[in-house]
Parts: structure tokens; C-alpha cells; sequence
């Protein structure tokens, strides 16, 4: 796939949530700024607008003591802070059980995203794909959206040395990527944010280390995402389902 136009393939979630509200309208054939990134649009979706001044945030998997104990895969829950520890979203995973006791990391699943005020935000939606070198044509997907507005989406690019991925606006065409460390067993792994032309690093996604008993007997995963403060909040959601997707590939248990 690499640089084509992604066109998003999986059915719009159904409405439900508060349309987008415009604030002013967007530049027009705004230029590239001197970091690698498409200026901030001021047109953002009803509920982001905690976003606007973050340039850090931290997602801390909840941990579940069924799947501790007995290995059973369940449903992932997440709170997203502040860089002041204060809680911005909570998000739930939407699943089968079929799907995760047979596909384990690998099953289809939707997030559902809310405030402080349990007034739900974004959904993202990561249909069934494969992983590897062996199926290039069929990697892993993930879509961000505000209602029934899509916002954005993060597409795996096939790679046999390292992850890369594409951080892609509402149109398919890429605007960030990411690429991942060639060995993922440090203390901390650092997942690259980088402008299109590899010439500018904007941020990391860190999987941060959580403590002996949690890394080899759960799956309760914490990590910091690292942006421009100046960078689209939209573009921001969509970082925030690139952390869950790398999540979900990297350090969930196999099935």
C-alpha cells in the first residue's frame, strides 16, 4: 500500500453522538509547516476539544483479574490522562467472546471513547486483518470516528525489518507515519512519529515498562503518546487508535 490513497473499507458505525461543531473555518491550500505536518484545522469534532492543548498523553490499560488468573482473553478497558494525571477519556472494548478466545490479538473490535461526563466521543473500529510478510494485501487496519464522521485511520505498511504504519486522514491520503523499533523487548519501546518525508520526528509512542508481576502475568499495558501541541486534533484521535492498534499487535497474549 505504502504512500496510495487508503479508502476505508469497514461500514460506518451507526449515529448516536453529537455531530462535529465548526469553530472557524479552515486555512484554504494551507503549506506544509517547517515540522513535516498539515497546520491545525479549527473546524474539530463535539467532544475533543480536551485535545487542543495536550501534547502528551498517557493510556493505562485497566487490569482484569479473570484474565490474570486464568488466562481468558477479556474485554481491554483503558483510562487516558494528562501529563498532569488527570483523566481525559475512558475507553471500552466491543467484542465477542469467540473472537477473543479464538483470535486472541488478532480479533475484529470496536472502541468506544468517552468524556469525563460519560458522553461518548469517538468510536474506532478495527475489523478482522491478518499480520506478517506472508499476507502484504491484508494488513492490519483501524478507523477513527466522530458519530458518523470519519475521521481518520492508521493502515500497517508491509515491512520485513520493522513495523511502519500510516497515520492517514478522512480522505485515505497518509499525512504521518510511524515506524517501530527492529527488536521489541527493551524496557521501553519507542514507536517513531514521523513526518511523511522521514525528515522530521514529531513525537513517540512509548510503551513504558509496568513492573515485573504485570509484564509477564497480565496484559496491562501503559504507554505515553507524544505529539506537536499545534498538530490537528484529529490527527491527535487518530494517534490515539495508532497506540491501541500497536497495543493490540505487539503486546497483547497470542491466541
Amino acid at each position: 500500500m505504502d504512500d496510495q490513497k487508503y479508502q476505508p473499507q469497514y461500514p460506518l458505525p451507526g449515529a448516536g453522538m453529537q455531530s462535529p461543531i465548526a469553530t472557524a473555518p479552515p486555512p484554504i491550500d494551507a503549506p506544509m509547516s517547517t515540522g513535516g505536518w498539515q497546520p491545525p484545522s479549527m473546524i474539530y469534532p463535539h467532544g475533543l476539544e480536551s485535545l487542543i492543548n495536550l501534547d502528551y498523553l498517557f493510556v493505562n490499560q485497566k487490569i482484569e483479574l479473570l484474565e490474570a488468573f486464568t488466562g481468558w482473553e477479556t474485554k481491554n478497558k483503558y483510562v487516558i490522562m494528562n501529563n498532569k494525571g488527570e483523566p481525559v477519556f475512558y475507553m471500552a472494548e466491543d467484542s465477542g467472546v469467540c473472537w477473543r478466545l479464538c483470535l486472541g490479538k488478532y480479533r475484529a473490535c470496536e472502541f468506544n471513547i468517552f468524556d469525563k461526563n460519560q458522553q461518548q466521543v469517538l468510536r474506532m473500529v478495527r475489523p478482522f486483518r491478518c499480520d506478517g510478510c506472508c499476507c502484504p494485501c491484508y494488513l492490519q487496519v483501524l478507523e477513527v470516528y466522530s458519530g458518523n464522521i470519519l475521521l481518520g485511520s492508521v493502515t500497517q505498511e508491509w515491512s520485513f525489518w520493522r513495523p511502519k504504519f500510516y497515520i492517514r486522514d478522512a480522505s485515505g491520503q497518509p499525512v504521518l507515519m510511524i515506524k517501530g523499533p527492529l527488536i521489541r523487548f527493551c524496557i521501553d519501546v519507542i514507536f517513531k512519529v514521523k513526518s511523511l518525508d522521514d525528515e522530521h520526528r514529531l513525537g513517540m509512542i512509548r510503551k513504558q515498562w509496568s513492573g515485573f508481576a504485570q509484564e509477564f502475568f497480565t496484559v496491562s499495558d501503559k504507554f505515553g503518546i507524544n505529539f506537536p501541541r499545534d498538530l490537528d486534533v484529529k490527527i491527535k484521535a487518530v494517534l490515539l487508535g495508532a497506540c491501541l492498534l500497536i497495543d493490540f499487535m505487539y503486546f497483547e497474549q497470542e491466541a
